[in-house]
């Protein structure tokens, strides 16, 4: 199948080739009569597994005191192009490699807050409030784990903001789960794709990653990735179908 240049291909130009899967194959069939030669899908937690995290987190935002459009220019600043800034600029970055306990980002996350809105906010257990908010996607949980049942080599790769996973069905879903704040790593830098490719064991360019950020995902095509930003799961199911050449968003 032909990609486009960037790696990804244009929602408007996907079409699902070969066979019209009117049963389920078995998995060695479907093995042997697919034509793509992409063999690992990696995917991210925060949007990707979960619900959308800005509408999510606006509700519980607000009732910490918090004006979501402080908060998004602020991620906006700490995830910018200054991405070698060093950690007492860029607390994030820090808090995602492991650097920073979580109750020191906090203090001063909720300080720039306070600062921009010119209210206080209360940094105690800011990031938990956050995450109360996140929910299970189902649908494309379910997607991935298919793709593992069907010989496809599968791994999570997410940035974390200290904050403890629900792991519950990770085995059965994933061969390797990599967390920034446990290898020291975060996305975009090319290390850590590097790094779960090689955990993998497999090449670059026989491999999809699926963001939600477009930043990582081009920095996944950088690395010679396939790259698919995920904004809507039917989108990305109708993508990863034809990539893969595989009936993923099909149930089993």
């Amino acid at each position: 199948m032909s990609r486009s240049p960037i790696g990804a291909l244009d929602a408007n130009e996907l079409t699902v080739r070969g066979t019209s899967y009117d049963r389920v194959m078995p998995s060695d069939e479907l093995t042997s009569a697919r034509t793509s030669d992409l063999a690992a899908l990696v995917v991210d937690w925060g949007g990707v597994l979960t619900n959308n995290l800005d509408e999510s987190m606006a509700e519980i935002m607000a009732g910490s005191g918090v004006d979501m459009s402080y908060f998004s220019q602020i991620l906006g600043d700490w995830l910018g192009p200054n991405v070698e800034q060093e950690a007492h600029v860029n607390p994030l970055h820090a808090l995602e490699r492991g650097e920073m306990l979580v109750p020191h980002f906090e203090e001063q996350l909720a300080a720039e807050l306070a600062h921009r809105q010119g209210s206080p906010v209360n940094h105690v257990g800011l990031l938990q409030r956050m995450f109360d908010a996140i929910e299970h996607a189902p649908q494309m949980n379910a997607l991935v784990l298919r793709a593992r049942r069907m010989g496809i080599a599968t791994a999570l790769l997410s940035n974390s903001w200290g904050n403890d996973y629900p792991r519950d069905g990770w085995d059965d879903m994933f061969d390797v789960v990599v967390i920034s704040g446990e290898v020291g790593m975060r996305k975009p830098d090319a290390e850590i794709f590097h790094h779960t490719l090689s955990a993998l064991g497999v090449l670059p360019q026989h491999s999809v990653f699926v963001d939600d950020i477009k930043l990582n995902v081009n920095a996944a095509v950088g690395v010679g990735m396939v790259g698919v930003h995920h904004t809507d799961y039917d989108v990305t199911a109708v993508e990863l179908d034809a990539l893969f050449d595989l009936p993923l968003s099909e149930r089993i």
